[in-house]
């Protein structure tokens, strides 16, 4: 009993010692970002590398996903005699929720997991070491521009996917079921308030927050080798989804 307890003990000690880590990791990021030098260059570079070359996943995963909801809600809605409603229930599932949550699982697994790979390929070839040794702060000069790039490309992609994937519901319902286009569009009119759409973007701009964080944290502490890196990768992917899916709750609990 006393080596089970001394056990547990330990494994808690070192997951807060790990959340402490973290906590002060993004504490030195953000305290960077008002002091110069402004890379510009850096952050465009990640804004394209995090942002643009995501497009494509998030046009795909919209589209279907709007298509889904559009399938399932008309012969849910129909059950009820509500096929008008289905414009509404199509937008606001995609605005307050889905858009936000599968943007930044896509992105988390598309570019979170190349910022982890990345940032940990430079830790284990000693490419931040010298950066110390060169007076030049790697947190400002690596971490900074990763964070703002995702702060910036998360809420941007969010707002395609919100798009996208109303377009998908409409082209079912309205082209393929049959539910009248101005009864689609005009019940979602009067449903989407600015609230919605507000609540969406608050929620995105926190998921870029927590992939940069999270897969930057995870890189910059990776172990040696060429395991140590696929360990921190696979780490960074899953807590970050987790992190996500727990944050969307506490999020939406607040801002409802």
């Amino acid at each position: 009993m006393v080596s089970l307890a001394e056990s547990i003990g330990k494994r808690v000690l070192l997951t807060v010692r790990g959340m402490g880590r973290m906590m002060i990791f993004l504490y030195a990021t953000v305290a960077t970002l008002p002091f110069p030098p402004y890379r510009v260059r850096g952050i465009v570079k990640q804004v394209h590398f995090i942002g643009m070359k995501s497009v494509f996943v998030i046009v795909l995963t919209a589209a279907f996903t709007g298509m889904v909801l559009g399938l399932q809600g008309y012969y849910t809605l129909r059950k009820f005699g509500s096929e008008g409603l289905l414009g509404s229930a199509v937008a606001l599932s995609l605005i307050r929720e889905l858009g936000p949550v599968l943007s930044a699982l896509m992105v988390t697994g598309r570019a979170g997991s190349a910022l982890t790979a990345e940032i940990g390929i430079m830790r284990i070839g000693e490419q931040i070491d010298s950066l110390e040794s060169m007076g030049i702060d790697p947190v400002k000069f690596l971490i900074s521009p990763r964070l703002l790039g995702a702060v910036v490309s998360v809420p941007l992609l969010t707002a395609i996917f919100d798009v996208v994937g109303i377009l998908g519901g409409y082209v079912v319902g309205v082209k393929l079921l049959g539910v009248n286009a101005g009864v689609f569009f005009g019940q979602m009119e009067a449903s989407v308030e600015w609230n919605d759409v507000a609540n969406g973007l608050i929620k995105s701009l926190a998921f870029g927050v927590i992939i940069a964080w999270v897969c930057t944290f995870k890189g910059y502490f990776t172990g040696r080798g060429a395991e140590g890196v696929s360990q921190s990768t696979t780490s960074a992917v899953v807590l970050s989804s987790v992190l996500i899916l727990v944050g969307d709750y506490f999020l939406t609990s607040v801002l409802l």
